[in-house]
């Protein structure tokens, strides 16, 4: 298959990059030409946001491939450049959105993905909807497929999914260091986390999936655990015993409206997922762990 990944050179676009051509497909990457690219993909250096660029820069490669998958489609305007542009290319597009789509006070406990109360404050969730449904309103132009992944994980991410302990470098410093991790509410709201393989693989294999065209599905790996057991797994995989100092619950939101998403159960209904017959994530969340915690502590002494 020939691939075009629009992204390629972040955490979830150079490993979908990587895992592809480890399928053997041949992959072009757009990116801005700033990162490195993964040895075997070829890149198309454009700016996404620039239509007449990237417009360019695609008829530059003279293919037409079998399938894209938009990993930085954030906005309305981003949906709307992918379906003025790649219609000339391709037919097939498989889109990372998000689960913070949701608004967090109306959530399920499983979330299904219809019906549902969505975000309308401007913000990234509402963005990332109103992306949504630029490409469910024009079937005909792309056969689409949307993910909502929560909580992304593994080798290429930074640790910590809740404030105020959020995507931080110096985390398992932190911890090793005996240091009181501060969890708004103690971290009892529940989280459903996806190994970065296990996302880049269901991106992959839905794209010849004619059931998965023009539908939107949930994503979360085979654990669901409170933030607080997610931190306690941390402490565990580096020898260490976490203290967890709860910061108060009341009046943290309306003082942190930023966190809305966060301070919420976030666990999704995998039954739709399983239904297209898409490839289900399957890697244990103490393992998928264990294995970033490697990944980061390459870093700290590379």
């Amino acid at each position: 298959m020939n691939l075009l990944i629009l992204g390629g050179s972040g955490q979830l676009s150079g490993r979908v990059s990587e895992l592809a051509l480890g399928q053997g497909h041949a992959v072009w990457a757009v990116t801005r030409g700033i990162r490195p690219l993964p040895e075997g993909v070829h890149g198309v250096t454009a700016d996404r946001n620039d239509p007449q660029a990237l417009r360019a820069a695609l008829a530059s490669c003279g293919v037409r491939w079998d399938a894209a998958i938009d990993c930085i489609c954030r906005t309305p305007d981003h949906a709307r450049i992918d379906l003025d542009i790649l219609p000339a290319f391709t037919d097939r597009l498989a889109v990372v959105s998000t689960d913070s789509v949701y608004h967090p006070a109306h959530k399920r406990v499983p979330q299904t993905e219809e019906p549902a109360e969505y975000m309308h404050d401007g913000g990234y969730g509402d963005l990332k909807r109103q992306m949504e449904l630029v490409f469910l309103a024009c079937p005909d132009l792309l056969k689409t497929t949307i993910f909502r992944p929560g909580h992304i994980f593994g080798p290429g991410f930074l640790p910590g999914c809740y404030p105020e302990q959020s995507r931080q470098a110096d985390l398992l410093a932190h911890i090793r260091a005996d240091k009181p991790l501060r969890l708004v509410g103690g971290g009892d709201f529940l989280i459903h986390p996806i190994y970065v393989d296990d996302m880049a693989l269901a991106l992959l294999d839905c794209l010849h999936n004619p059931t998965a065209h023009g539908e939107v599905y949930c994503i979360g790996g085979p654990d669901v655990i409170t933030n607080a057991a997610y931190y306690v797994c941390l402490g565990e995989l580096t020898g260490h015993s976490v203290q967890i100092e709860s910061v108060p619950l009341e009046g943290y939101l309306e003082a942190h409206p930023q966190y809305s998403g966060h301070l919420c159960h976030r666990c999704y209904d995998l039954s739709k997922l399983a239904s297209a017959g898409i490839r289900m994530p399957d890697m244990p969340l103490r393992e998928g762990l264990r294995r970033q915690v490697e990944w980061l502590d390459t870093q700290i002494h590379a």
